[in-house]
C-alpha cells in the first residue's frame, strides 16, 4: 500500500485531523455477490492502489448470515496484519441482528454489545469510525453518547459517525455531544446521487455547519447509473437489474435513456459520469463504492481525475435538475 499522502486521492475526515481516501470501498457485496476469495482480491487491489478507507456494517452478508461480511475483512486483516495500522476500519451498529428485542437499534446494551461482537468478527483491537447504521427515535442522545463515550475512553472506537440521518438528526445529535464535551458526530454517509438530490436542501448544509464529512454510498443508485440500458441489452446487466436500480427504471426508463445518450455525447461511460458527478460535489468528502471486480476499483480512482466540464454539469443538471430551485431550504422553495 502507497502511504504517501496524495491530496487527489486523499482528504480529511470533516472536521477531525484523520486522513481517508476519496474512495471508500464498500463491502455491502461480500457474501452472496461477492465470494471470499474475490473479496480478498479485492480489498488487496483497493489498498494497493491507494484506498485506505474500508466500511461495512455488522449485519452486513446477510445473504450467507449476519456478520459474515465482518468475519471476511477479519480473515484478510489476519493475512495481512502489517495493514491495520495503515487501514481506516469502518463498521455499524443499529440494524437488526437477529430477532431478539434488544438486538437492534441505538440502546446503549445494543451499542455496547454489537461493538464487542464486530471487534472479534473484524479481529482487531479497534474500530476507526463506528457508524449508528440509522437514527433511532426511542433512543435519548445522552443514552446514545454515554455508550459511545465508554467506547472510545476503553480504546475500543477512535470516531463516531452516522448514517441516513435527516439534517436535524446531525444537529439534534451534535448539539447534545457538544454539551456532554464529546467529540460527536464527525461523518454521515447518505443516499446521494444524480437521481436522489434531497441531500442537498438540509443535509448537506448541516454537515458543513457541523464539520462533518459526508459519504455518498450508492452513488450508481445500485446500477442505474452505469449503463443499465446497454447492460441489459447485451446481457451483461446483474446488479443493476435488481433491487434498487430495477424499481427506479419502471419509473425513470426515459431520464436513463437520455442519461445514457447524453454520456455517449460526452465520450464517456456512463458509471464513470455518476461517479465523477457526486465526487465533485460540493461537501463530499468519500464516495463509498461497492465494486464487485478490480476494474470496478480501477474505474472510481479513474474517475477522480476525469473532473466534467461546466457545460457536462449543466446539462446533467438539466436531465437530473435539484429540487426546487436548487441550492439549499428554505430558499429552493422560495417562488
Amino acid at each position: 500500500m502507497n502511504t504517501v499522502g496524495d491530496d487527489r486521492l486523499h482528504t480529511r475526515l470533516g472536521r477531525t485531523a484523520l486522513r481517508v481516501s476519496r474512495v471508500c470501498l464498500g463491502t455491502v457485496n461480500f457474501g452472496g455477490r461477492v465470494a471470499e476469495p474475490e473479496a480478498r482480491e479485492l480489498m488487496d487491489h483497493a489498498v494497493d492502489s491507494g484506498i485506505n478507507f474500508v466500511d461495512t456494517a455488522n449485519m452486513y452478508g446477510w445473504r450467507e448470515y449476519k456478520g459474515y461480511t465482518e468475519e471476511v475483512i477479519g480473515s484478510w486483516l489476519a493475512s495481512r496484519p502489517s495493514l491495520r495500522e495503515q487501514v481506516v476500519l469502518a463498521t455499524k451498529v443499529g440494524n437488526p441482528m437477529s430477532e431478539g428485542l434488544n438486538e437492534q437499534g441505538l440502546s446503549a446494551r445494543h451499542i455496547i454489545a454489537a461493538c464487542e461482537a464486530s471487534l472479534r468478527r473484524l479481529n482487531t483491537e479497534w474500530i476507526d469510525l463506528y457508524q449508528m447504521h440509522h437514527v433511532d427515535r426511542d433512543a435519548g442522545w445522552d443514552e446514545v453518547w454515554q455508550a459511545m463515550e465508554l467506547l472510545v475512553q476503553q480504546g475500543k472506537v477512535r470516531y463516531v459517525g452516522s448514517s441516513n440521518f435527516a439534517g436535524w438528526d446531525l444537529a439534534a445529535a451534535q448539539e447534545a455531544a457538544r454539551a456532554r464535551h464529546f467529540l460527536g458526530v464527525v461523518s454521515e454517509q447518505c443516499l446521494y446521487n444524480l437521481t436522489v438530490r434531497h441531500p442537498e436542501l438540509e443535509l448537506l448544509p448541516a454537515a458543513r455547519a457541523y464539520g462533518v464529512a459526508v459519504l455518498p454510498w450508492s452513488p450508481l443508485h445500485g446500477g442505474l447509473l452505469s449503463g443499465v440500458l446497454r447492460k441489459t441489452a447485451e446481457g451483461r446487466a446483474v446488479k443493476s437489474a435488481q433491487g434498487r436500480s430495477a424499481t427506479a427504471l419502471e419509473r425513470m426508463r426515459g431520464t436513463i435513456e437520455r442519461y445514457e445518450s447524453l454520456c455517449a455525447d460526452f465520450g464517456r461511460d456512463p458509471a464513470e459520469v455518476g461517479l465523477v458527478w457526486v465526487m465533485s460535489r460540493p461537501g463530499v468528502t468519500s464516495t463509498v463504492i461497492g465494486p464487485r471486480t478490480p476494474g470496478h476499483v480501477k474505474q472510481a480512482l479513474h474517475a477522480l481525475e476525469a473532473p466534467l466540464s461546466d457545460e457536462e454539469t449543466a446539462r446533467l443538471d438539466e436531465l437530473f435538475p435539484p429540487i426546487g430551485r436548487g441550492g439549499e431550504a428554505p430558499d429552493a422553495w422560495l417562488t
